[in-house]
């Protein structure tokens, strides 16, 4: 099968519809069903998520007598272009000219428009069929609406570029033509975002606004002991202070707490707020400190956890093995430290909310604005704007909440809450921390026969429950009970480990460590057996079959019916990626090539990294192959930037990314300590290959499973350029010489 890598081919029109009712000329009811050349339809976990699945063609499209056609986009836009690929596919079912296409974005609703949970890689796979369906829905009612006025037999027309045409007498009545070949398609806002144009939550501005800028406690769980604020109301423009009362945890998405100054501009609170003179009883997390607990986790990680997945008699095989290997591997904390730090615009007036916000989840906001302000659901709306990045951080709203109650402390005005670069790393939802531990038995001829993984880290759980103080099955799906690998004895293992900051969901969550250690692993071990890293990788996925993992294992929340464990899958972009990557070259001195393979949001991913490292210890990264089965690929170029884009976020994170703690607070300020790559040292060349499939093929994430397998091929590729092994990360000096 030839991977797409520049172009794709137009699918065919699908027939979605039949049995529709019309009556006067208006719609009253539709039957999805396929007709004879139709795309089956697949499950998904969609029905299951808050809203479920919403495909009304009133909800979604409209069209003027311009024949100008008015898309609702439901999910929102981050970059992962959400905003224009569903669309898009109303667009193509529709027969629309793109280029007379208008989206807009809907505001928080998910009882009108379903799930808006815009995070784990879903709104692809879990709406592309809806969004199918509403427009063919809206097509069938042009057809039937253009029948009923020439009095001729529907199944006589047919929309075609923008145009109903009755087919035998050639007769045409006009909504435009079709837009240019799917390459061609322009996405949703580009020109405004690349001209500085585009509206982000931070641009809100608002006839007779305020500005607030927040002092939380700098401890998980702290809370206000006193403070005064004489020096701060001196400050000009400082309008007034106020107490934010805070949850303690598990607090979920509500406010932490803190002390509030509220000002006529930003500059002015945030010069009130560096004048309040604040006291803060820590409370039990006063003590965490990163260092410590790096040993802890480790620590556990070398004495027996909690099994979650167990085949064969992994003891018997490790201590009978002709060679064992074990290696210890530890991720830090991560922050999402989007280019838009947290903000959020609120009016609370006369019994009604009305907010604007870069928010990932608008419906899940405006659930939380309801339960904390006490308001009816129709009193309340979320304006959702373009978010400047986002990576799991802004589906949780509890800057938004802090917005909606300054607001209701000042009257009615509205208030802007803006959170500082500080505040973003201090008071994130942070990736959690981990340490990994895995054991392996090889026998005389190199071939493994058991294997043993060992993980602890801080659960996301203990953000919403006391803490479990165990990674969840969701999290335990991510790499570690899933593994595809055929070893005869394999045991998977869970140790404790207790959450002291904020846990919250970031790009490719869990993965991230397991994906890490796992990849990591299996280079190890093939240069324990003198074998070819990506030969020993094929062998270790075995033959190509379905993997059934245990009864915990969530999938993503998807059905293993539509998308199961396929190893075939693994085998296919592990094979496509060492041929276009030229696995094997030779390369001059000091260089390196590291592979790496994961499934995760339901699509597989391998990828090259080819790595120079010179005398003096400094890496660069030359050239990045990736390639990416996601199923059917209904918007290749948003593809082609999701993956080119983890790239260099995976790069950054591996080189510089960490969060660590002292005395229970986050010693990171800004990005001179929290560093982020710059464009000289991201990778010149990276290029993505997309293996093809046809409509039938259901499409699964692309958003985040670019990232997992980057920091083990990069890590990979080190140690084949320099000898040196990378178990810790952030890389940071240590390849300094």
């Amino acid at each position: 099968m030839t991977p797409v890598h520049a172009t794709v081919e137009n699918v065919s029109r699908r027939g979605f519809l039949k049995g529709l009712l019309v009556t006067g000329g208006v719609v009253v009811a539709a039957e999805f069903v396929p007709a004879r050349d139709a795309l089956a339809a697949y499950a998904t976990g969609a029905a299951k998520m808050a809203g479920g699945v919403v495909s009304d063609p009133h909800v979604f499209v409209s069209i003027d007598p311009s024949g100008l056609v008015t898309i609702v986009a439901h999910r929102a836009e981050m970059g992962t272009g959400s905003r224009t690929s569903l669309p898009m596919a109303i667009a193509d079912e529709l027969e629309a000219d793109w280029s007379r296409v208008h989206v807009v974005q809907s505001p928080g609703d998910e009882k009108k428009y379903g799930n808006q949970n815009t995070d784990g890689s879903r709104s692809l796979r879990h709406f592309i069929q809806p969004m199918r369906e509403c427009g063919a829905a809206m097509r069938h009612m042009l057809e039937t609406a253009a029948a009923q006025r020439w009095n001729v037999d529907v199944a006589e027309v047919q929309s075609q570029n923008h145009e109903v045409i009755h087919k035998p007498s050639g007769r045409k009545l006009g909504y435009g033509e079709l837009a240019a070949a799917a390459s061609n398609v322009q996405i949703v806002d580009l020109f405004d975002i690349t001209t500085g144009r585009a509206g982000y939550g931070i641009d809100t501005k608002l006839p007779g606004m305020k500005y607030a800028v927040i002092a939380r406690p700098p401890v998980m769980g702290g809370r206000l002991a006193s403070y005064d604020g004489t020096a701060a109301m001196k400050v000009p423009g400082v309008e007034k202070i106020v107490v934010i009362e805070g949850t303690p945890p598990p607090s979920k998405f509500q406010p932490i707490g803190g002390v509030a100054v509220i000002a006529r501009n930003t500059w002015g609170a945030i010069k009130g707020r560096d004048a309040l003179v604040i006291h803060w009883d820590d409370g039990p997390h006063a003590s965490y400190d990163s260092a410590a607990y790096k040993a802890q986790l480790e620590e556990t990680a070398r004495k027996p956890g909690k099994v979650v997945r167990n085949d064969g008699d992994t003891d018997n095989a490790l201590a009978t093995a002709a060679k064992t290997v074990f290696a210890e591997y530890y991720a830090p904390h991560l922050a999402h430290a989007p280019m838009e730090p947290p903000c959020a615009t609120a009016r609370v007036a006369n019994g009604k909310c009305e907010v604007w916000a870069a928010v990932q989840s608008p419906g899940g906001t405006r659930n939380e604005l309801v339960d904390k302000l006490g308001l009816k659901p129709e009193d309340v709306t979320v304006n959702v704007t373009l978010l400047g990045g986002g990576f799991g951080r802004k589906s949780k709203p509890d800057f938004v909440l802090e917005a909606a109650l300054l607001s209701r402390e000042m009257g009615g005005a509205p208030v802007k809450v803006t959170w500082t670069r500080e505040d973003d790393l201090h008071h994130d939802y942070l990736h959690t921390v981990s340490a990994e531990r895995i054991d392996a038995g090889l026998d005389a001829q190199g071939r493994v026969v058991a294997w043993r993984h060992r993980t602890v880290a801080p659960t996301i759980r203990a953000t919403f429950v006391p803490d479990p103080k165990f990674e969840q099955p969701g999290e335990l799906s991510q790499g570690v009970i899933d593994v595809p690998f055929a070893i005869p004895n394999l045991r998977c293992e869970v140790g404790e480990a207790e959450a002291h900051s904020r846990i919250g969901w970031f790009r490719s969550v869990s993965n991230i460590p397991h994906a890490f250690a796992v990849q990591s692993f299996v280079a190890e071990l093939a240069h324990a057996a003198g074998r070819d890293p990506k030969d020993m990788l094929i062998e270790l996925l075995g033959p190509p079959r379905t993997v059934q993992p245990p009864a915990e294992y969530t999938n993503y929340g998807d059905p293993l019916e539509t998308y199961p464990i396929d190893t075939g899958r693994l085998r296919r972009v592990v094979e496509l990626i060492a041929d276009k990557a030229e696995w094997g070259k030779k390369l001059p001195p000091r260089h390196g090539q590291g592979i790496a393979v994961h499934r995760s949001f339901l699509s597989y991913v391998a990828t090259v990294v080819e790595v120079a490292v010179d005398e003096k210890g400094r890496l660069s990264v030359p050239r990045v192959d990736t390639a990416i089965d996601c199923g059917f690929a209904a918007n290749p170029e948003r593809i082609y930037s999701q993956i080119e884009g983890a790239a260099v976020m995976g790069l950054s994170l591996a080189r510089y990314g960490e969060i660590s703690f002292k005395n229970g607070r986050v010693e990171q300020n800004n990005f001179d300590g929290f560093q982020v790559i710059r464009i000289d040292e991201s990778p010149p060349i990276t290029h993505v290959w997309i293996v093809p499939n046809g409509i039938d093929v259901p499409s699964s994430g692309v958003g985040e499973p670019g990232l997992p397998p980057f920091a083990p091929a990069l890590c990979n590729a080190i140690f084949a350029a320099t000898g040196k092994r990378i178990r810790r990360l952030p890389i940071g000096d240590q390849l300094a010489i």
